[in-house]
């Protein structure tokens, strides 16, 4: 079987690992040549996926694609679609989740709670909505690994916003932020992983450690698995989705946004979980049974990023250190140059004790950098 995935980062790198316990013939489009995928897959095609021409020809003599990232071009997937091309997850799911105004709309329309918004065009919108700040403000594509989103406390960060299409979305007294992957076929049928809680630097705003399963309260988890199973059934697409939600200071669970395709907060499904997020990918693209979601231990993520004024080829301090730990991870992504805040790999900790997981995950935050 020829399957494609569109997009050559670090997690079309994972999914390709996962490839080798199937009988797949893999193909990834990227316009790097030296992305991370590039050496793993069978057939590298050098290309823009969000041109049109580009995603039609890689696609037209497939049996299958996926994506790694949702910046692809729609019609494209959607001409192939028309054409009896299996495409995960669905062109129409695709094109509500990469444009936040729409997948703001989307959870309007089906009831699904999420945080109070306003739709704007300009700063000149925002400036009209003074009232409605603090918020934060998304614009509607484009945006991903924290970039894309600024936070206006007041009248004087307006100028800090977009001048573009975008959502200025109310701000929540958070008490945790989660992340529950579903796995849906094509005979409707999903599985639901354990909940995952993430916590964020809040400079760079990208994961700093997650930990999995989550510390909440049982009627948190029934609330949040309920919201996401409503979000991914009312997409009416198979694939994988990742939904990140938010738990209020008063416990209401309000979905934050979706992800069409692996994601971060799933890494450590690798190793700790009985069935990976990337193996249950393949398992929906080859028409295979669901796996187990059960999770094996409980785990902790820690991002690996370039440090701050480092920026050129990537050296590893304290590489050797984090080794030498039990039930520790370590997983690079292949990227040759590092820069700061570039997601260079992560490291997965497994144990039963979760303070020993934070303890863990602190450690290797502070010994494992990444120079140049």
């Amino acid at each position: 079987m020829k399957v494609g995935i569109l997009g050559g980062g670090q997690l079309g790198r994972m999914l390709l690992q996962a490839a080798a316990n199937y009988t797949v013939e893999t193909y990834v489009m990227e316009q790097d040549e030296n992305c991370p995928a590039a050496h793993l897959c069978h057939h590298f095609i050098k290309g823009n996926i969000q041109d049109f021409d580009a995603v039609y020809n890689f696609g037209k003599n497939l049996d299958a694609i996926t994506i790694e990232i949702e910046a692809v071009n729609i019609e494209a997937l959607e001409k192939l679609a028309a054409e009896g091309k299996r495409i995960y997850p669905s062109p129409s799911a695709i094109k509500i989740i990469k444009n936040k105004i729409h997948q703001k709309e989307f959870y309007q329309q089906h009831q699904i709670p999420t945080a109070n918004f306003i739709v704007t065009q300009s700063l000149k919108d925002v400036e009209q909505h003074i009232h409605f700040l603090p918020a934060a403000h998304k614009l509607a594509e484009g945006g991903y690994d924290g970039k894309g989103v600024q936070i206006l406390q007041s009248k004087n960060d307006i100028v800090n916003g977009f001048n573009a299409p975008a959502v200025l979305e109310k701000s929540v007294a958070i008490k945790k932020e989660i992340a529950i992957i579903i796995a849906v076929n094509d005979n409707n049928e999903t599985a639901i992983y354990p909940c995952a809680e993430m916590v964020f630097d809040p400079v760079l705003n990208l994961l700093d450690y997650q930990l999995s399963p989550a510390r909440i309260e049982e009627k948190e988890l029934w609330k949040a698995e309920s919201i996401a199973l409503a979000v991914v059934r009312n997409l009416k697409s198979a694939g994988l989705f990742a939904v990140e939600l938010f738990i209020d200071k008063n416990g209401e669970v309000l979905v934050n946004e979706t992800a069409p395709r692996v994601h971060n907060s799933g890494h450590h499904t690798i190793e700790a979980n009985y069935c990976s997020q990337y193996d249950m990918l393949w398992r929906i693209i080859l028409q295979y049974p669901l796996g187990n979601t059960k999770s094996i231990l409980p785990s902790a993520i820690v991002n690996i990023l370039g440090a701050e004024n480092y920026n050129g080829k990537a050296t590893y301090e304290g590489l050797n250190d984090v080794l030498k730990m039990d039930n520790v991870f370590v997983h690079l992504y292949g990227k040759q140059t590092t820069k700061a805040g570039r997601k260079m790999g992560h490291v997965t900790i497994m144990s039963n004790d979760y303070t020993d997981l934070i303890h863990k995950a602190n450690k290797i935050k502070h010994t494992l950098k990444v120079k140049a």
